[in-house]
Protein backbone atom coordinates (compact mmCIF):
# COMPACT_ATOMS: atom_id res chain seq x y z
CA UNK A 1 0.00 0.00 0.00
CA UNK A 2 0.99 3.36 -1.47
CA UNK A 3 -0.86 5.62 0.91
CA UNK A 4 -2.92 4.99 4.09
CA UNK A 5 -5.23 7.93 6.36
CA UNK A 6 -6.94 6.62 9.10
CA UNK A 7 -9.86 9.14 11.03
CA UNK A 8 -9.26 12.09 9.58
CA UNK A 9 -11.31 14.79 10.89
CA UNK A 10 -11.05 18.38 10.69
CA UNK A 11 -13.71 21.21 11.31
CA UNK A 12 -14.16 25.07 9.95
CA UNK A 13 -16.35 27.50 11.64
CA UNK A 14 -19.91 26.44 11.89
CA UNK A 15 -18.75 23.41 9.10
CA UNK A 16 -17.93 19.36 10.39
CA UNK A 17 -15.88 18.97 6.79
CA UNK A 18 -14.37 15.60 7.68
CA UNK A 19 -15.63 13.03 10.19
CA UNK A 20 -13.30 9.62 10.74
CA UNK A 21 -13.02 9.38 7.08
CA UNK A 22 -10.53 6.22 6.39
CA UNK A 23 -8.67 6.57 3.08
CA UNK A 24 -6.14 3.91 1.32
CA UNK A 25 -4.09 4.15 -2.56
CA UNK A 26 -1.89 1.76 -4.07
CA UNK A 27 0.96 2.37 -6.63
CA UNK A 28 -0.02 2.72 -9.82
CA UNK A 29 -3.67 3.32 -9.16
CA UNK A 30 -6.26 5.80 -9.88
CA UNK A 31 -8.79 6.59 -7.09
CA UNK A 32 -11.50 8.52 -7.62
CA UNK A 33 -13.23 11.07 -4.76
CA UNK A 34 -16.79 11.90 -5.75
CA UNK A 35 -19.22 13.62 -3.55
CA UNK A 36 -21.62 16.35 -3.17
CA UNK A 37 -20.46 19.86 -2.97
CA UNK A 38 -19.09 20.70 0.73
CA UNK A 39 -18.98 16.48 0.74
CA UNK A 40 -15.36 16.98 1.90
CA UNK A 41 -13.26 16.26 -1.13
CA UNK A 42 -11.09 19.26 -1.12
CA UNK A 43 -10.24 19.08 2.61
CA UNK A 44 -9.33 15.87 2.53
CA UNK A 45 -7.20 15.92 -0.41
CA UNK A 46 -5.38 19.38 0.84
CA UNK A 47 -5.17 17.24 4.21
CA UNK A 48 -3.04 15.06 2.27
CA UNK A 49 -1.01 17.50 0.54
CA UNK A 50 -0.01 19.31 3.64
CA UNK A 51 -2.12 22.45 2.85
CA UNK A 52 -4.33 21.68 5.94
CA UNK A 53 -4.10 20.37 9.40
CA UNK A 54 -6.32 17.64 10.55
CA UNK A 55 -7.73 17.93 13.67
CA UNK A 56 -7.14 13.90 14.34
CA UNK A 57 -6.18 10.98 12.53
CA UNK A 58 -2.93 10.10 11.06
CA UNK A 59 -1.95 8.88 7.96
CA UNK A 60 1.30 6.94 6.69
CA UNK A 61 3.15 7.08 3.35
CA UNK A 62 4.79 3.99 1.87
CA UNK A 63 4.81 2.61 5.61
CA UNK A 64 6.43 5.57 7.37
CA UNK A 65 4.17 8.17 9.30
CA UNK A 66 3.57 10.75 7.49
CA UNK A 67 2.42 14.14 8.91
CA UNK A 68 3.53 16.85 6.68
CA UNK A 69 3.54 20.60 8.42
CA UNK A 70 3.00 22.13 4.81
CA UNK A 71 2.30 21.31 1.14
CA UNK A 72 6.15 22.13 0.66
CA UNK A 73 6.75 18.99 3.23
CA UNK A 74 4.44 17.22 1.63
CA UNK A 75 6.02 18.15 -2.14
CA UNK A 76 9.36 17.16 -0.40
CA UNK A 77 8.26 13.87 0.02
CA UNK A 78 6.47 12.87 -3.49
CA UNK A 79 3.22 14.34 -2.63
CA UNK A 80 1.93 16.86 -5.26
CA UNK A 81 -1.54 18.56 -6.11
CA UNK A 82 -3.10 20.15 -8.42
CA UNK A 83 -5.66 22.36 -7.05
CA UNK A 84 -9.56 23.20 -8.12
CA UNK A 85 -8.85 26.54 -7.30
CA UNK A 86 -6.16 27.75 -9.70
CA UNK A 87 -2.74 28.49 -7.91
CA UNK A 88 -0.91 30.68 -10.71
CA UNK A 89 0.58 33.66 -10.17
CA UNK A 90 -0.11 36.21 -13.05
CA UNK A 91 2.87 38.07 -12.89
CA UNK A 92 5.58 35.72 -12.91
CA UNK A 93 6.01 33.93 -16.54
CA UNK A 94 4.69 30.19 -17.04
CA UNK A 95 8.46 29.38 -16.78
CA UNK A 96 8.27 30.83 -13.31
CA UNK A 97 4.81 29.25 -11.84
CA UNK A 98 6.13 25.81 -13.23
CA UNK A 99 9.03 26.22 -11.70
CA UNK A 100 8.31 28.50 -8.37
CA UNK A 101 9.47 25.84 -5.88
CA UNK A 102 12.96 24.20 -7.68
CA UNK A 103 14.08 27.47 -9.47
CA UNK A 104 17.55 26.12 -11.83
CA UNK A 105 19.80 28.48 -10.94
CA UNK A 106 23.44 29.02 -10.74
CA UNK A 107 25.82 30.63 -7.69
CA UNK A 108 22.67 32.04 -6.47
CA UNK A 109 21.64 33.57 -10.49
CA UNK A 110 18.48 31.87 -12.27
CA UNK A 111 19.79 29.73 -15.72
CA UNK A 112 16.59 31.25 -17.79
CA UNK A 113 18.32 29.76 -20.96
CA UNK A 114 18.32 25.62 -18.53
CA UNK A 115 14.31 26.56 -17.20
CA UNK A 116 13.52 27.61 -20.73
CA UNK A 117 13.95 24.18 -22.16
CA UNK A 118 12.56 22.44 -19.18
CA UNK A 119 9.43 24.68 -19.44
CA UNK A 120 9.24 23.80 -23.18
CA UNK A 121 8.97 19.68 -22.30
CA UNK A 122 6.64 20.68 -19.55
CA UNK A 123 4.55 22.53 -21.68
CA UNK A 124 4.85 19.54 -24.40
CA UNK A 125 3.74 16.90 -22.20
CA UNK A 126 0.42 19.04 -21.59
CA UNK A 127 -0.37 20.07 -25.57
CA UNK A 128 1.19 23.50 -24.78
CA UNK A 129 3.38 23.63 -27.07
CA UNK A 130 2.82 27.44 -28.83
CA UNK A 131 3.42 29.03 -25.73
CA UNK A 132 6.33 30.49 -24.85
CA UNK A 133 7.95 29.85 -21.96
CA UNK A 134 8.99 33.48 -21.21
CA UNK A 135 4.71 34.66 -21.34
CA UNK A 136 3.53 36.55 -18.48
CA UNK A 137 0.03 33.51 -17.07
CA UNK A 138 -1.45 36.86 -16.79
CA UNK A 139 -2.01 36.55 -20.78
CA UNK A 140 -3.45 32.64 -20.43
CA UNK A 141 -6.68 31.71 -20.08
CA UNK A 142 -8.17 29.89 -17.51
CA UNK A 143 -7.86 26.80 -19.27
CA UNK A 144 -4.83 27.16 -20.11
CA UNK A 145 -3.70 27.96 -16.68
CA UNK A 146 -5.26 24.63 -15.40
CA UNK A 147 -3.03 23.22 -17.87
CA UNK A 148 0.26 24.78 -16.84
CA UNK A 149 -0.78 24.07 -13.41
CA UNK A 150 -1.13 19.95 -14.33
CA UNK A 151 2.26 20.71 -15.84
CA UNK A 152 4.47 21.64 -12.76
CA UNK A 153 3.29 18.60 -11.24
CA UNK A 154 3.70 16.21 -14.21
CA UNK A 155 7.59 17.31 -14.59
CA UNK A 156 8.25 16.59 -11.38
CA UNK A 157 9.31 13.12 -9.70
CA UNK A 158 6.12 12.49 -6.90
CA UNK A 159 4.46 9.09 -5.94
CA UNK A 160 1.48 10.48 -4.96
CA UNK A 161 -0.33 12.94 -7.49
CA UNK A 162 -3.68 14.71 -6.27
CA UNK A 163 -5.80 16.07 -9.28
CA UNK A 164 -9.15 18.16 -7.80
CA UNK A 165 -11.50 18.71 -10.57
CA UNK A 166 -8.56 19.10 -13.56
CA UNK A 167 -10.69 19.48 -16.42
CA UNK A 168 -13.28 21.75 -15.18
CA UNK A 169 -12.20 24.13 -17.95
CA UNK A 170 -10.67 22.05 -20.00
CA UNK A 171 -12.34 21.08 -23.90
CA UNK A 172 -12.05 17.34 -24.97
CA UNK A 173 -9.08 17.64 -26.60
CA UNK A 174 -7.24 18.66 -23.97
CA UNK A 175 -8.91 16.06 -21.38
CA UNK A 176 -7.61 13.37 -23.99
CA UNK A 177 -3.83 14.59 -23.38
CA UNK A 178 -4.09 15.09 -19.78
CA UNK A 179 -5.74 11.11 -19.15
CA UNK A 180 -2.44 10.01 -22.00
CA UNK A 181 -0.23 11.50 -19.21
CA UNK A 182 -2.13 9.93 -16.07
CA UNK A 183 -1.88 6.68 -17.99
CA UNK A 184 2.11 7.18 -18.49
CA UNK A 185 2.55 8.10 -14.20
CA UNK A 186 0.34 5.02 -13.39
CA UNK A 187 2.62 2.75 -15.45
CA UNK A 188 5.63 4.39 -13.30
CA UNK A 189 4.21 3.43 -9.89
CA UNK A 190 2.52 6.73 -9.17
CA UNK A 191 -0.49 7.13 -7.22
CA UNK A 192 -3.01 9.05 -8.81
CA UNK A 193 -6.34 10.69 -6.32
CA UNK A 194 -8.17 11.97 -8.61
CA UNK A 195 -11.78 14.12 -7.69
CA UNK A 196 -14.07 14.89 -10.37
CA UNK A 197 -17.60 15.27 -10.75
CA UNK A 198 -17.86 14.02 -14.24
CA UNK A 199 -19.12 10.56 -14.09
CA UNK A 200 -17.97 9.45 -17.01
CA UNK A 201 -14.37 10.55 -16.40
CA UNK A 202 -14.47 8.48 -13.12
CA UNK A 203 -15.88 5.15 -14.93
CA UNK A 204 -12.98 5.87 -17.79
CA UNK A 205 -9.88 6.42 -14.96
CA UNK A 206 -10.77 4.90 -11.82
CA UNK A 207 -10.18 1.44 -10.53
CA UNK A 208 -11.61 2.48 -7.06
CA UNK A 209 -14.02 5.00 -6.03
CA UNK A 210 -14.41 6.19 -2.74
CA UNK A 211 -17.81 8.50 -2.06
CA UNK A 212 -18.03 11.21 0.74
CA UNK A 213 -21.53 13.04 1.88
CA UNK A 214 -21.76 15.45 4.84
CA UNK A 215 -18.02 14.72 6.14
CA UNK A 216 -18.23 11.36 5.95
CA UNK A 217 -17.02 8.31 4.20
CA UNK A 218 -19.99 6.29 2.58
CA UNK A 219 -18.54 3.97 0.66
CA UNK A 220 -15.64 2.47 -1.17
CA UNK A 221 -15.56 -0.15 -4.06
CA UNK A 222 -14.42 -1.02 -7.62
CA UNK A 223 -15.11 1.17 -10.17
CA UNK A 224 -16.17 -2.10 -12.31
CA UNK A 225 -19.01 -2.73 -9.88
CA UNK A 226 -20.68 0.79 -9.20
CA UNK A 227 -22.87 1.94 -12.12
CA UNK A 228 -23.60 5.63 -12.00
CA UNK A 229 -26.82 5.46 -10.84
CA UNK A 230 -25.46 3.73 -8.16
CA UNK A 231 -22.68 6.25 -7.59
CA UNK A 232 -24.90 9.43 -7.70
CA UNK A 233 -27.39 7.90 -5.35
CA UNK A 234 -24.83 6.94 -2.54
CA UNK A 235 -23.73 10.70 -3.23
CA UNK A 236 -26.80 12.42 -3.00
CA UNK A 237 -28.41 9.97 -0.23
CA UNK A 238 -31.63 9.67 -2.79
CA UNK A 239 -32.51 7.85 -6.26
CA UNK A 240 -31.58 10.37 -9.04
CA UNK A 241 -32.29 10.25 -12.95
CA UNK A 242 -30.94 12.52 -15.76
CA UNK A 243 -33.86 14.47 -16.70
CA UNK A 244 -34.78 15.57 -20.08
CA UNK A 245 -35.49 19.17 -20.32
CA UNK A 246 -37.99 20.77 -22.66
CA UNK A 247 -37.06 24.32 -23.94
CA UNK A 248 -38.78 27.29 -24.12
CA UNK A 249 -39.74 28.78 -27.53
CA UNK A 250 -37.43 32.02 -28.10
CA UNK A 251 -39.10 35.33 -28.65
CA UNK A 252 -38.47 36.41 -32.33
CA UNK A 253 -37.69 40.04 -31.17
CA UNK A 254 -33.58 40.71 -31.28
CA UNK A 255 -32.41 41.39 -27.43
CA UNK A 256 -29.06 41.97 -28.53
CA UNK A 257 -27.08 41.47 -31.59
CA UNK A 258 -23.00 41.95 -32.15
CA UNK A 259 -21.38 42.92 -35.14
CA UNK A 260 -17.65 42.53 -36.62
CA UNK A 261 -16.66 42.30 -32.87
CA UNK A 262 -12.69 42.85 -33.24
CA UNK A 263 -10.12 42.71 -30.04
CA UNK A 264 -6.81 40.91 -31.72
CA UNK A 265 -5.59 38.49 -31.49
CA UNK A 266 -8.47 36.52 -29.62
CA UNK A 267 -11.66 38.18 -31.34
CA UNK A 268 -11.39 38.47 -35.08
CA UNK A 269 -15.05 40.12 -36.70
CA UNK A 270 -17.17 37.68 -34.84
CA UNK A 271 -21.21 38.54 -35.16
CA UNK A 272 -23.98 36.69 -33.77
CA UNK A 273 -27.66 37.85 -31.92
CA UNK A 274 -29.20 36.56 -29.36
CA UNK A 275 -33.36 36.76 -28.76
CA UNK A 276 -35.66 37.41 -26.13
CA UNK A 277 -35.93 33.63 -23.90
CA UNK A 278 -32.81 32.18 -25.91
CA UNK A 279 -30.39 30.18 -24.76
CA UNK A 280 -27.11 30.73 -26.82
CA UNK A 281 -23.83 28.69 -26.16
CA UNK A 282 -20.02 29.42 -26.88
CA UNK A 283 -18.28 26.14 -27.93
CA UNK A 284 -14.33 25.56 -29.13
CA UNK A 285 -11.26 24.89 -27.89
CA UNK A 286 -9.26 26.51 -25.48
CA UNK A 287 -7.51 29.59 -26.45
CA UNK A 288 -10.35 30.12 -29.67
CA UNK A 289 -11.67 33.39 -28.08
CA UNK A 290 -14.88 32.22 -26.44
CA UNK A 291 -14.24 34.05 -23.11
CA UNK A 292 -12.53 37.22 -24.38
CA UNK A 293 -15.36 37.73 -26.58
CA UNK A 294 -17.72 37.35 -23.76
CA UNK A 295 -15.72 39.39 -21.59
CA UNK A 296 -16.09 42.33 -24.34
CA UNK A 297 -19.79 42.16 -24.21
CA UNK A 298 -19.64 42.99 -19.92
CA UNK A 299 -17.01 45.59 -20.59
CA UNK A 300 -14.17 44.45 -18.69
CA UNK A 301 -11.97 44.13 -21.96
CA UNK A 302 -11.97 46.94 -24.36
CA UNK A 303 -12.89 46.04 -27.82
CA UNK A 304 -11.29 47.19 -30.88
CA UNK A 305 -14.38 47.61 -33.55
CA UNK A 306 -17.44 46.52 -33.49
CA UNK A 307 -21.14 47.28 -32.95
CA UNK A 308 -23.30 45.83 -29.58
CA UNK A 309 -26.62 46.73 -30.67
CA UNK A 310 -28.93 46.35 -27.34
CA UNK A 311 -32.95 46.28 -28.24
CA UNK A 312 -32.04 48.46 -31.07
CA UNK A 313 -29.72 50.54 -29.90
CA UNK A 314 -26.33 50.75 -30.41
CA UNK A 315 -24.76 50.52 -26.83
CA UNK A 316 -20.83 50.12 -28.17
CA UNK A 317 -19.58 53.68 -27.10
CA UNK A 318 -21.14 52.58 -23.17
CA UNK A 319 -19.72 49.65 -22.71
CA UNK A 320 -16.48 51.10 -21.08
CA UNK A 321 -16.82 49.12 -18.13
CA UNK A 322 -18.47 45.77 -16.15
CA UNK A 323 -20.62 48.75 -14.02
CA UNK A 324 -21.51 50.06 -17.30
CA UNK A 325 -23.03 47.04 -18.64
CA UNK A 326 -24.83 46.24 -15.60
CA UNK A 327 -26.50 49.49 -15.76
CA UNK A 328 -27.42 48.16 -19.63
CA UNK A 329 -28.69 45.29 -17.77
CA UNK A 330 -25.87 42.48 -19.14
CA UNK A 331 -24.42 40.62 -16.00
CA UNK A 332 -21.52 38.11 -16.21
CA UNK A 333 -21.22 34.96 -14.20
CA UNK A 334 -16.85 34.50 -14.57
CA UNK A 335 -15.25 31.58 -14.79
CA UNK A 336 -12.72 32.94 -12.33
CA UNK A 337 -14.78 32.79 -9.51
CA UNK A 338 -11.87 33.48 -6.96
CA UNK A 339 -10.34 36.50 -8.32
CA UNK A 340 -13.05 37.66 -10.67
CA UNK A 341 -16.41 36.69 -8.85
CA UNK A 342 -16.31 36.74 -5.09
CA UNK A 343 -15.13 38.61 -2.17
CA UNK A 344 -14.11 35.71 -0.07
CA UNK A 345 -13.67 37.32 2.88
CA UNK A 346 -17.43 38.42 2.98
CA UNK A 347 -20.02 36.93 3.69
CA UNK A 348 -22.41 34.41 2.01
CA UNK A 349 -25.27 37.05 2.43
CA UNK A 350 -23.16 40.15 1.43
CA UNK A 351 -21.62 38.44 -1.41
CA UNK A 352 -25.16 37.51 -2.88
CA UNK A 353 -26.79 40.97 -2.27
CA UNK A 354 -23.70 43.18 -2.83
CA UNK A 355 -24.93 43.99 -6.77
CA UNK A 356 -28.19 44.93 -6.28
CA UNK A 357 -28.11 46.91 -2.79
CA UNK A 358 -30.30 50.03 -4.20
CA UNK A 359 -33.28 47.03 -3.97
CA UNK A 360 -32.50 46.26 -0.11
CA UNK A 361 -31.88 50.24 0.84
CA UNK A 362 -34.17 52.72 2.41
CA UNK A 363 -32.59 56.66 2.18
CA UNK A 364 -29.19 55.19 1.04
CA UNK A 365 -29.03 52.53 4.14
CA UNK A 366 -29.18 48.85 3.49
CA UNK A 367 -31.79 47.11 5.86
CA UNK A 368 -30.70 44.11 7.49
CA UNK A 369 -34.12 42.20 7.54
CA UNK A 370 -34.40 42.75 3.76
CA UNK A 371 -30.75 41.53 2.97
CA UNK A 372 -31.04 38.52 5.53
CA UNK A 373 -34.62 37.69 3.69
CA UNK A 374 -32.66 38.11 0.08
CA UNK A 375 -30.16 36.01 1.14
CA UNK A 376 -31.70 32.88 2.70
CA UNK A 377 -34.20 33.03 -0.75
CA UNK A 378 -31.35 32.06 -2.65
CA UNK A 379 -29.48 29.92 -0.34
CA UNK A 380 -32.94 28.16 -0.38
CA UNK A 381 -33.28 28.36 -3.92
CA UNK A 382 -29.56 27.23 -5.15
CA UNK A 383 -29.16 24.46 -2.19
CA UNK A 384 -25.79 26.70 -1.12
CA UNK A 385 -24.37 24.06 1.95
CA UNK A 386 -23.43 26.75 4.50
CA UNK A 387 -23.53 27.28 8.26
CA UNK A 388 -25.67 30.72 7.65
CA UNK A 389 -26.03 33.86 5.80
CA UNK A 390 -23.60 35.23 8.05
CA UNK A 391 -20.86 32.75 7.01
CA UNK A 392 -17.52 33.73 5.20
CA UNK A 393 -17.70 32.34 1.64
CA UNK A 394 -13.80 31.72 2.00
CA UNK A 395 -14.76 28.51 3.92
CA UNK A 396 -17.59 27.21 1.21
CA UNK A 397 -16.84 24.26 -1.15
CA UNK A 398 -15.70 25.77 -4.60
CA UNK A 399 -18.97 24.77 -6.00
CA UNK A 400 -21.10 26.21 -3.71
CA UNK A 401 -18.80 29.52 -3.79
CA UNK A 402 -19.99 28.98 -7.57
CA UNK A 403 -23.50 28.94 -6.63
CA UNK A 404 -23.34 32.01 -4.65
CA UNK A 405 -22.25 33.91 -7.19
CA UNK A 406 -25.45 32.83 -9.62
CA UNK A 407 -27.68 33.98 -6.91
CA UNK A 408 -25.92 37.37 -6.98
CA UNK A 409 -26.55 37.75 -10.56
CA UNK A 410 -30.09 36.11 -10.59
CA UNK A 411 -30.92 38.36 -7.59
CA UNK A 412 -29.69 41.53 -9.95
CA UNK A 413 -32.38 40.11 -12.30
CA UNK A 414 -30.59 41.42 -15.83
CA UNK A 415 -32.21 41.21 -19.31
CA UNK A 416 -29.03 39.41 -20.53
CA UNK A 417 -27.07 37.34 -18.49
CA UNK A 418 -23.23 35.28 -19.68
CA UNK A 419 -22.41 32.60 -17.88
CA UNK A 420 -19.13 31.70 -18.78
CA UNK A 421 -18.06 28.12 -17.45
CA UNK A 422 -21.59 28.13 -15.16
CA UNK A 423 -21.23 24.71 -13.09
CA UNK A 424 -17.40 24.29 -13.23
CA UNK A 425 -16.46 21.85 -10.14
CA UNK A 426 -20.04 21.56 -9.13
CA UNK A 427 -21.67 18.55 -8.52
CA UNK A 428 -24.03 16.48 -11.01
CA UNK A 429 -27.46 16.84 -9.19
CA UNK A 430 -26.33 20.60 -8.58
CA UNK A 431 -25.65 20.27 -12.65
CA UNK A 432 -29.51 19.60 -13.11
CA UNK A 433 -30.50 22.27 -10.79
CA UNK A 434 -28.72 24.84 -12.28
CA UNK A 435 -30.14 23.85 -16.04
CA UNK A 436 -33.44 24.28 -14.48
CA UNK A 437 -32.92 27.47 -13.12
CA UNK A 438 -31.25 28.56 -16.79
CA UNK A 439 -34.54 27.48 -18.26
CA UNK A 440 -36.73 28.97 -15.90
CA UNK A 441 -35.09 32.40 -16.79
CA UNK A 442 -35.37 31.89 -20.55
CA UNK A 443 -38.75 31.54 -20.05
CA UNK A 444 -39.15 34.43 -18.54
CA UNK A 445 -37.54 36.53 -21.51
CA UNK A 446 -34.12 36.54 -20.23
CA UNK A 447 -31.33 36.35 -22.86
CA UNK A 448 -28.58 33.84 -21.99
CA UNK A 449 -25.24 33.08 -22.98
CA UNK A 450 -23.18 30.41 -21.82
CA UNK A 451 -19.98 29.33 -22.68
CA UNK A 452 -18.68 25.78 -21.38
CA UNK A 453 -16.08 23.14 -22.32
CA UNK A 454 -18.92 20.65 -21.46
CA UNK A 455 -20.06 20.33 -24.93
CA UNK A 456 -22.66 17.55 -23.61
CA UNK A 457 -23.95 20.47 -21.31
CA UNK A 458 -24.51 23.01 -24.05
CA UNK A 459 -26.34 20.43 -25.97
CA UNK A 460 -28.61 20.08 -22.94
CA UNK A 461 -29.83 23.63 -22.23
CA UNK A 462 -28.99 25.59 -25.68
CA UNK A 463 -31.63 26.57 -28.24
CA UNK A 464 -28.21 27.70 -30.70
CA UNK A 465 -24.79 26.38 -30.26
CA UNK A 466 -21.81 28.92 -31.98
CA UNK A 467 -18.91 27.31 -32.40
CA UNK A 468 -15.39 29.72 -32.06
CA UNK A 469 -12.19 28.20 -33.85
CA UNK A 470 -8.70 30.52 -33.61
CA UNK A 471 -10.20 34.01 -32.70
CA UNK A 472 -13.05 33.61 -35.45
CA UNK A 473 -17.19 32.57 -34.76
CA UNK A 474 -16.90 29.76 -37.81
CA UNK A 475 -20.64 28.22 -37.01
CA UNK A 476 -24.20 28.39 -35.60
CA UNK A 477 -25.97 25.13 -35.14
CA UNK A 478 -29.57 25.20 -34.44
CA UNK A 479 -31.20 22.67 -32.34
CA UNK A 480 -31.28 19.43 -33.23
CA UNK A 481 -29.50 20.29 -36.49
CA UNK A 482 -25.67 19.43 -34.73
CA UNK A 483 -24.10 16.66 -34.06
CA UNK A 484 -20.72 16.51 -31.75
CA UNK A 485 -18.87 15.65 -34.73
CA UNK A 486 -19.89 18.49 -36.72
CA UNK A 487 -19.31 21.01 -33.46
CA UNK A 488 -15.70 19.56 -33.08
CA UNK A 489 -14.85 19.48 -36.51
CA UNK A 490 -15.95 23.39 -36.67
CA UNK A 491 -14.10 23.83 -33.72
CA UNK A 492 -10.56 22.61 -35.39
CA UNK A 493 -11.69 24.30 -38.94
CA UNK A 494 -9.85 27.32 -38.56
CA UNK A 495 -6.18 25.48 -37.22
CA UNK A 496 -6.15 23.21 -39.85
CA UNK A 497 -6.82 25.73 -42.44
Amino acid sequence: MLFEAQAISKSYPGVKALSDVDFTLNEGEVHALIGENGAGKSTLARVIAGIVKPQSGTMKLAGDEYNPHSAFDARRLGVRMVMQELNILDTLTVAENIFLDSMISFRGFINYSALYERTREALKMVGLEKIEPSTLAGKLSIGQKQMVEIAAGLCKKCRVFILDEPTSSLTDKEIDVLFEQIKYLKNLGVGIIYISHRMNEIKRLAGRITILRDGKKINTDSAERMSVPDMVEQMVGRKFSEQYFELPRPSDDKLLEVKDLCKLPKVKNVSFDLHKGEILGIAGLIGSGRTETVRCLFGADKFESGRIILNNQNISAKLNSPAAAISQSIAMISEDRKSQGLLLSLSVKQNISIANYDSLSKYGFIKSQNENKCAKKYIDLLKVKCSSPEQETVYLSGGNQQKVILGRWIHRDCDILIFDEPTRGIDIAARYDIYKLMIELAAKGKGLIVVSSDLQELMIVCHRIAVMSNGKLVQTFARDKWTEKEIMQAAFSEYVN
